[in-house]
C-alpha cells in the first residue's frame, strides 16, 4: 500500500490542528465551549456542534493519536475509493458516532429523569436546575446547588420540602453528566474509516502499541469494537482513557461497517458508487 498522505487526509489534517490551535490559544475556553457538542439540553448546546466537534479535540496526546490513525487508516481508504466516498463515510460516521453517544446519554439522564418528576418537578424546571454552575475550582459542589436551588424553587413556588436526599442526589448527578459530558474528537471519524479500511483490507496485519503482535485487519477492527462496547458498558477501560465517548467510537465503526457492506452488496445494480 502506498501511504503517501491523500489530498483529502491532507486537508481534514489543516482543519484539525488549526481548530486544535484554536482551543488553546482562545481565552477562558470560549472556542471550545462554541465547538465542542454539548448534550442538547445543556444550555452551551449549539446545531453548528453536531458538526464542529469532529474537528476538535482535548489535549495534544488526543489529537496526535487520532491525527495519525488518520494518516495511518484515512489514506489506503481514500486511495481505494476516492475523496468523494472517503468523504462520505467520513462524516457519515462522525454523525453516526455523536447519534450513539447522545442516546447513550439520554437513557442515561431518562433514569434520572423519571424520579424527579415523580417528585413534582417539572421538565422545565429539571432543565434550568441541571443547568446551574455548580463547579468550584475542578470540582461539582453540591453545597453551590444546594445553594442555588432553594432559591430557585421558592421563586418557582416549590415546596422545598419535597427535595428528599434522593431527589437532591439525582439533581446532582444529572447536573454532572449534562454538564461534563461534551463530546469532542475525530474519533467517531476515525473509527468509520477503520472499519472501511478492515472491509478493504481484510488480510492486512495490524498491530496496537500496547500489545505489539500482528493481527488480521478482520479480526482487529472487530475486537477494537467489542472492547469499546464492554467499556461502555461497564466502564471498564481496557486502552483508552476513562473519559473516553465509547458509544461513539461503536457508532462510528458500525456507520462505517454497514456502508461498506452496502456498497459492496449492491455493487452490480444501479445504486452503487464503484469500489
Amino acid at each position: 500500500m502506498n501511504l503517501r498522505i491523500s489530498e483529502t487526509v491532507k486537508h481534514l489534517l489543516i482543519i484539525n490542528v488549526v481548530m486544535f490551535i484554536g482551543t488553546m490559544t482562545v481565552a477562558n475556553g470560549a472556542f471550545y465551549d462554541w465547538f465542542a457538542l454539548y448534550f442538547p439540553i445543556n444550555d452551551a448546546f449549539r446545531p453548528w456542534q453536531i458538526i464542529t466537534h469532529m474537528f476538535m479535540h482535548g489535549g495534544l496526546t488526543h489529537i496526535l493519536f487520532n491525527m495519525f490513525a488518520l494518516w495511518m487508516f484515512g489514506t489506503p481508504v481514500e486511495q481505494r475509493l476516492g475523496s468523494k466516498k472517503f468523504l462520505f463515510i467520513y462524516f457519515s460516521a462522525g454523525l453516526g458516532a455523536a447519534l450513539f453517544q447522545l442516546g447513550y446519554y439520554y437513557w442515561d439522564y431518562f433514569q434520572m429523569l423519571q424520579p424527579l418528576l415523580d417528585a413534582g418537578l417539572s421538565k422545565e424546571a429539571i432543565t434550568d436546575i441541571v443547568n446551574f454552575n455548580i463547579v468550584s475550582g475542578n470540582q461539582y459542589s453540591g453545597a453551590l446547588l444546594k445553594d442555588q436551588l432553594i432559591p430557585y424553587l421558592n421563586e418557582h413556588s416549590y415546596s422545598t420540602s419535597m427535595v428528599t436526599q434522593e431527589t437532591f442526589t439525582n439533581l446532582f448527578e444529572a447536573n454532572v453528566m449534562i454538564n461534563n459530558g461534551s463530546m469532542v474528537g475525530a474519533s467517531g471519524c476515525i473509527m468509520g474509516i477503520l472499519a472501511a479500511f478492515g472491509v478493504l483490507y481484510p488480510e492486512a496485519k495490524l498491530m496496537m502499541i500496547f500489545l505489539p503482535i500482528p493481527i488480521k485487519a478482520k479480526y482487529f477492527i472487530p475486537g477494537i469494537i467489542l472492547l469499546d462496547l464492554i467499556s461502555a458498558l461497564t466502564g471498564h477501560s481496557f486502552f483508552s482513557p476513562s473519559n473516553t465517548a465509547y458509544m461513539a467510537h461503536v457508532g462510528g465503526a458500525l456507520v462505517g461497517f454497514f456502508i461498506m457492506w452496502y456498497w459492496r452488496k449492491n455493487q452490480f445494480n444501479n445504486n452503487r458508487w464503484d469500489l
